[in-house]
């Protein structure tokens, strides 16, 4: 681990007391609900996923909205969780870059300031209203990389074989209908010993860390997320955890798929986690 990754960790733990303190979530939550827009529908769920061309038309209606919900969710420690995600990837400058699920686009930014103004980055998402609120909100400048944004599905990535040199994905995974398939299929475009990291809800090993997970998910997020009309979306978070792998369970498929390495990391109190994988290098492809 290099001494970037010790100063995100050393942040993020800091901040960990924060992250926990009810009446902190509380009043970052205050909000006249007479001032929040209503979004619509929420999408059907089943075993615990959202099908996906109703979450699809769910986070096309929240575009405007995702990022000031992630803030406050998380009070703001996102930006870290993010910032390490970045950091396991490994990109270097003149790299090209992939960033699955990219959302509203914080993790295809801080790629394209790692890479330069001589690398390459993509930002993938299947809703649009996503993909447009990213290319609105992002600024270039001479030293970040352009950023091209493009519809398309996780699991049938619309890419050559070993194209990317880093991959990023953030609250993607989980949500897929097929987490091994979206494995190989990162497994395909990252070229012989490049690396992804995958960023995502993780169910805490202590019990004392999973009781403050449902308690901090049941009356502080989906309370907020019903303020902004997306209750449903973020209510499913926990029945969805229950069905998602565990780290070392991740882990495990990673290297059944193939993969030359795999290193799950857990943060925030292990409510969190980081997944880094690396394809084999070319002297053993």
């Amino acid at each position: 681990m290099n001494e970037k990754q010790k100063r995100a960790i050393a942040r993020e733990k800091l901040s960990l007391s924060e992250f926990s303190n009810h009446s902190k979530i509380n009043a970052a939550f205050e909000r006249d609900q007479n001032e929040v827009p209503t979004m619509g529908a929420a999408p059907a769920i089943r075993d615990g996923i959202p099908e996906t061309e109703a979450v699809k038309a769910l986070f096309n209606r929240i575009a405007p909205v995702y990022d000031e919900l992630n803030d406050r969710l998380s009070l703001g420690l996102h930006h870290v969780w993010k910032q390490m995600t970045v950091s396991w990837c490994q990109p270097f400058p003149g790299a090209i870059a992939l960033d699955i699920c990219c959302g509203s686009g914080d993790l295809a930014r801080l790629l394209a300031k790692q890479v330069g103004a001589s690398g390459q980055v993509i930002g993938l998402d299947f809703a649009r209203s996503q993909l447009d609120w990213a290319q609105k909100t992002t600024t270039p400048t001479p030293s970040t990389a352009p950023i091209t944004w493009i519809e398309g599905d996780a699991t049938a990535l619309p890419f050559d074989d070993s194209q990317f040199d880093s991959i990023t994905m953030g609250y993607g995974l989980r949500n897929v209908p097929d987490i091994a398939i979206s494995l190989q299929e990162i497994s395909r475009v990252l070229k012989p010993g490049a690396k992804a990291a995958i960023l995502d809800f993780h169910r805490p090993s202590w019990s004392i860390m999973q009781a403050l997970q449902r308690t901090y998910l049941d009356q502080l997020v989906v309370p907020a997320a019903h303020q902004l009309g997306v209750e449903a979306e973020y209510a499913y978070i926990w029945p969805s955890l229950q069905r998602f792998p565990t780290g070392q369970q991740q882990v495990e498929l990673a290297l059944n798929i193939g993969f030359y390495s795999a290193v799950h990391y857990e943060i925030a109190g292990g409510m969190m986690g980081v997944l880094v994988l690396q394809t084999p290098p070319s002297s053993i492809c």
